[in-house]
């Protein structure tokens, strides 16, 4: 009887950190697509509501997650008092945070913040053009993760389910 709760609970274990590793795989493709819609929404206001950088990230930050709407709503009310820093400087320090909760990769952050990695002034039309590079940057590594991680994910509960199944057969 106690052999078999053992079993038992060594295979839920296991199968639950091959779950767990699904959720790890599939959380970077929602932080990504995450990362675009900011950039999109960011590119709508400019087009749309012509203001200025500063300006969007305020109006964005409303229709943003929370972590990730604070840190915008921050950069908006930094740049209104107007302390000295160039944009991108205050956008990095605080998109850093929120970014760093997400399982983003290095790379994946300097993706996003490449458009703001330009230094100079830019006028509507290249500030667009900068967000949208970013964007499809983003936009082709989801792609290419969604097509590697429907593989991955199975891989990772059937091994997890396997090694627990190995484990049981081992100790007993």
């Amino acid at each position: 009887m106690l052999k078999a709760l053992g079993g038992f609970m060594i295979f839920a274990g296991s199968l639950g950190m091959g779950f767990w590793y699904r959720g790890q795989f599939t959380g970077r493709i929602k932080a990504l697509r995450l990362l675009q819609t900011i950039l999109e929404l960011l590119c709508g206001e400019i087009r749309y509501g012509r203001g200025t950088l500063p300006e969007c990230c305020g109006r964005v930050a409303s229709r943003v997650p929370q972590s990730c709407g604070k840190a915008l709503s921050q950069i908006s009310e930094k740049m209104r008092e107007n302390g000295g820093e160039s944009f991108s400087d205050v956008f990095k320090t605080c998109m850093e945070g929120p970014l760093k909760e997400m399982p983003l990769t290095k790379e994946d952050r300097e993706e996003f913040f490449l458009f703001v990695s330009e230094n100079g002034f830019m006028d509507g039309q290249m500030q667009m053009r900068m967000i949208d590079t970013s964007r499809e940057r983003l936009e082709e590594k989801s792609k290419r993760l969604e097509q590697e991680n429907a593989e991955k994910c199975r891989m990772a509960v059937g091994l997890g389910a396997m090694g627990g199944l190995l484990i049981i057969l081992i100790l007993c």
